[in-house]
Parts: C-alpha cells; sequence; structure tokens
C-alpha cells in the first residue's frame, strides 16, 4: 500500500466522520429545546431510558456521547446507575441506523444531495431551511467517503486470500475490531470501514459479523476515557457499559456461524447483511439483559463500591465532556447547577435567620465558607457558558443560556445581601444592641415571606412551571415591595414613641432594604421561565407581564 492509497482510505474516513457530524449538528439544531427536554426527563425506568438513548443517539450520530452524557449526569446524581444502564442499552441501538444509511445504494445521489443541500445551506431564507440543507449535504457526503473508501480499498483485491483467512479466525476479527475502534474511537467509523471491505469482496459475511462484535467492544473505550478522574459512580457506568457489551459478544461469539447464516437470508446485498447484522446484534442483547438491569447494576456495584469520597467542593454539574457532545446536554448542566447555587443561597438565608433568631455567632463562619463556595460557583458557570458558546449552538438555546447566566449572578446577588445582613447581624452583637420585640417579629416574618419567595423561584426554574414563576414575578413581588413600606412606616413609628433606638434603627432599615432587594433577584430567577416561555418579563417593561 503506497502512500497515496493510505491517504485516500483516510481522507474517506474523515468525509464520513464529518458528513455524521453535519447531520447530527442539524439534527440537533431542528429539534431545538425539544432536545433538551429529552435529555432531561423520561429516565424514570429502564426501558423508558433505552428509548431515550436510541431516540438521543438517533439525532445526535454518536453512541459515544450519549454514554459520556450518561457518564456525566450519573457522575452529578442527576441519573442512576440503573437508569444510566436503560440509556446506554438504547445508545446502541441508535447508533446502528449510520449503518442502515451506509447500506443504502446511493453512491449516484451523493452529488446531487452534496449540491441541494448546500443550496438550502447557503441561499436558505429561513433557519429551518438551512439546517435541513446542512443535514442533507452531510448525508452526501456520508456516501462520498463510503465511496472513496472503497476505491482506495481496491488496491487489496489482490491480497484478497489474506483476509479470507480470518474466516477461521473470529476471536481475532473481534480483536481486530476492537482494537481499531478503540484507535479512532468512533465505532461508526469503523462499521463504515468494514462494510467497504465486505463490498470489495475482501472479507467473507463470517469475518466481517465478528469485526462488528469487536466494533460494539472498542466503542466502550470512549466511555472508559471520560470516567478516568471522575467518581466511583460515574466508572460504574462505564463499567456497565463494557460489561453490557461484553456480555453481548460472549452470548454472540459461540453463535457466530447460525447467526450468519441468519443473516445472509436478510438480504441478498452484503453492505445491509452487515447493516442488518449490527442492528440484529444490539437490540437483541439489549431486550435480553433489558429485564436483569436492576441486577446488572447491583454486580457492577459490588464490583466498583462506592468508597468514602472527599466531598466535590467545585461545579456538580459542569462536565466539560457535555461541551462536545450535545448543546442540550450542556444547557441542562447549567440549568442544575443554577439550582445547586439556589441551594446554597438557601443554606445561607437559613444560617442568617439562625444568627438572629438563635444568636449563634458560628453560623456566620459557616455563611463565609458558602459564600465563597458560590462565588466560584458563578465564575464556572460563566466559563462554562463562554466555552459552549464557542460550540455550534442554535440560537434559541443561545438565548436560554444567557438567562441562565444572568440567573446565576441574580442567585449570588442573593447571597451577597445573606452576607450584608449576617454583617448586620454581627455589628449589632458587637456594640451590644438589639431590636424591639416587634421588629424581631417583622423581621422573621419579611424573611420567612423572601425565602419561600426564592424557593417558590428555583421551584419554578426546576420544574420549568409557568404558573408558579407569574406568582413569584407578580404576586409574591408585590407582597414583598408592599412589606417593605409597611415595616419602614412601622419603624418610623417606633423611632417617634422612643421603642425604637437610632441606631438600631438604621440596621433594621438596612436589613428590610437587603430582604427587598433579594425578592428582587429572586423574581428574576423566575422570570427566566417566563422569557423562555414566550411571556413578557417585568425584567425588560418595568410593568408587569400579561398572558
Amino acid at each position: 500500500m503506497n502512500l497515496s492509497t493510505l491517504f485516500q482510505i483516510m481522507g474517506g474516513v474523515g468525509l464520513f466522520l464529518y458528513g455524521i457530524k453535519l447531520m447530527g449538528d442539524a439534527l440537533q439544531d431542528l429539534a431545538g429545546d425539544r432536545m433538551r427536554t429529552l435529555i432531561a426527563s423520561l429516565t424514570s425506568t429502564p426501558l423508558k431510558g433505552a428509548l431515550v438513548g436510541t431516540l438521543v443517539t438517533m439525532v445526535i450520530q454518536s453512541s459515544a456521547a450519549t454514554t459520556i452524557m450518561s457518564v456525566s449526569f450519573v457522575q452529578a446524581g442527576m441519573m442512576t446507575l440503573k437508569q444510566a444502564l436503560g440509556v446506554i442499552m438504547g445508545a446502541n441501538i441508535g447508533t446502528t441506523v449510520t449503518a442502515q444509511l451506509v447500506a443504502f445504494n446511493m453512491k449516484e445521489l451523493a452529488l446531487p444531495l452534496l449540491g441541494i443541500g448546500m443550496l438550502l445551506a447557503v441561499f436558505g431564507h429561513t433557519k429551518k431551511r438551512r439546517y435541513v440543507g446542512n443535514g442533507i449535504f452531510g448525508f452526501g457526503l456520508l456516501f462520498i467517503g463510503m465511496n472513496t473508501m472503497e476505491h482506495a480499498l481496491g488496491f487489496l483485491a489482490a491480497n484478497k486470500q489474506f483476509f479470507l483467512s480470518f474466516a477461521s479466525r473470529p476471536l481475532l476479527c473481534v480483536a481486530a475490531g476492537t482494537l481499531l475502534t478503540m484507535a479512532v474511537q468512533s465505532s461508526s467509523a469503523t462499521v463504515g470501514l468494514t462494510i467497504a471491505m465486505a463490498v470489495q469482496g475482501l472479507l467473507p459475511l463470517q469475518s466481517a459479523i465478528a469485526i462488528l462484535l469487536g466494533d460494539n467492544l472498542g466503542t466502550t473505550i470512549t466511555a472508559v476515557i471520560a470516567a478516568l478522574g471522575s467518581s466511583r459512580s460515574a466508572k460504574q457506568a462505564a463499567a456497565g457499559h463494557v460489561l453490557f457489551n461484553l456480555l453481548g459478544v460472549a452470548i454472540f461469539l459461540p453463535l457466530l456461524v447460525p447467526y450468519s447464516a441468519l443473516i445472509s437470508h436478510t438480504s441478498g446485498n452484503i453492505a445491509r447483511q452487515l447493516a442488518n447484522a449490527h442492528t440484529l446484534f444490539n437490540v437483541v442483547n439489549t431486550m435480553f439483559q433489558l429485564p436483569f438491569v436492576s441486577l446488572l447494576a447491583r454486580l457492577i456495584q459490588k464490583l466498583l463500591p462506592v468508597r468514602d469520597e472527599k466531598v466535590y467542593t467545585g461545579a456538580r454539574y459542569l462536565n466539560e465532556s457535555l461541551l462536545n457532545t450535545s448543546p442540550a446536554a450542556a444547557l441542562t448542566a447549567v440549568r442544575n447547577e443554577l439550582l445547586n447555587m439556589g441551594g446554597m443561597a438557601l443554606e445561607m438565608l437559613d444560617l442568617v435567620k439562625q444568627a438572629f433568631a438563635a444568636k449563634d455567632p458560628s453560623a456566620a463562619a459557616k455563611l463565609n465558607q458558602v459564600e465563597d463556595g458560590l462565588n466560584d460557583l458563578t465564575r464556572r458557570v460563566a466559563s462554562f457558558a463562554a466555552k459552549l458558546w464557542q460550540r455550534h449552538i442554535s440560537d434559541h438555546l443561545s438565548s436560554l443560556l444567557e438567562s441562565l447566566v444572568n440567573g446565576s449572578s441574580d442567585i449570588e446577588r442573593i447571597g451577597d445581601h445573606a452576607q450584608n445582613m449576617m454583617e448586620l447581624y454581627e455589628y449589632l452583637q458587637d456594640h451590644n444592641l438589639e431590636f424591639s420585640p416587634s421588629a424581631v417579629q417583622e423581621f422573621s416574618a419579611m424573611m420567612a415571606l423572601v425565602r419561600e419567595m426564592v424557593q417558590k423561584a428555583l421551584e419554578a426554574l426546576r420544574t420549568e412551571n409557568v404558573e408558579l414563576a407569574r406568582e413569584v414575578s407578580v404576586t409574591m413581588e408585590d407582597r414583598v415591595d408592599a412589606m417593605e413600606k409597611q415595616l419602614r412606616h412601622m419603624h418610623m413609628q417606633r423611632l417617634n414613641d422612643g421603642t425604637c433606638t437610632p441606631s438600631s434603627g438604621v440596621l433594621f432599615i438596612d436589613l428590610v432594604s437587603n430582604m427587598e432587594r433579594i425578592g428582587d433577584h429572586a423574581t428574576n430567577v423566575a422570570e427566566i421561565i417566563l422569557e423562555t416561555s414566550g411571556l413578557q418579563a417585568r425584567r425588560e417593561t418595568g410593568k408587569k407581564f400579561e398572558l
């Protein structure tokens, strides 16, 4: 094999992979926010997880990407090992769609597809048409890549006997498929290459199927690499992917001869036969193992028990592996990190309440620690979002990401106001000042209202509940504003009748002002849902929005 031929093979693989990427990106753009919703839900049972894994992989055209998402979600606590195994099983089915597409004899249509796709992508008047154009262009590129590989491999026809000798060594074929996929880190590429070699008559059906079994083993390396340096729970998810495919190969390899005979009756075209073999293997393997997913999860947890790990003090959900797999999944990670930050802000409000109610001096030190973590997370969210914006991301997801980044700043400001109130408590203690019983009661009432407002804003963000967001943005915001005015008025009355000292009074007004501003920031968090639901937000108009 000369250097020119090697470059042709590499070029064919490159065109093939780039075509898959273009198709996946276009499908993600067309799916829009529905993709994010799909990833974030419907995984309550292994069966639903398998369906989600299949659909997501069909859209993004990469089982490795779906598996990395599952590993990341398990590490973040967004998904249990049992749910992740269901998604991984479905991902193995979804990735076989690429082989089915390749098996269509559409090489004559490749150039017309490129032309049509280019015209739509460049001259399309709407984003949807441009997305469709990119997808069609990628589809055409897929067949250009296959055609390039097949022509480049034609020179090996003179050495056909060398490859045909593999038929008697199925284990060697499995090993070759495994190692090649581990090197390329794309089972779609190696499946395409295997089909190209079989079409040229270099591989008999049985040997090609054995290589496909190895491809399924080799693709697990991506999840293993993603889990390196991660938590033990992430390693369990990666081990689940390896064990699932290993068991499948162990079951099918002894049955290779009858399985090949069965596949030979599914079509007269060897490319279609191999595509069917790839699909049937993954469907049957999933159907066989899915009922035993709980047992599989327990086995993995026994082999890789979760040890007492160090408390994770950084970002919980911002896994950078998601940036290169799915923008929708990365956006979901940002939203969940905001909810994590919101929990920290609520903890800070509880510490302020604890300090004033129980006169607990240790609460200040705890609050400062939480505040440092909250500030760090705000910077991490901004950095993660900046990296996500540099990737391929639709306008809709970009707008939602901007709202979430603004929301992280609002949550960070809630923490700042909580810290301000704690400093007021410390000043109160240092100067032996006290509030009147009425002021203490009023402070507790407003603090309870503000905390409820923050909690409901976070719940609206978590559940994407427009009605709850409207309650926070309108009803509760008005209640906080009204209470702030009322408490200022009642405080002035206490100053006039001498039941409150001026020094304590200044501190009380500062406390009330900080709580009112917390309410403003809670409103902004709730309005993320209103803005992304097409409702007019108070942040933009300065007025109440209307449905």
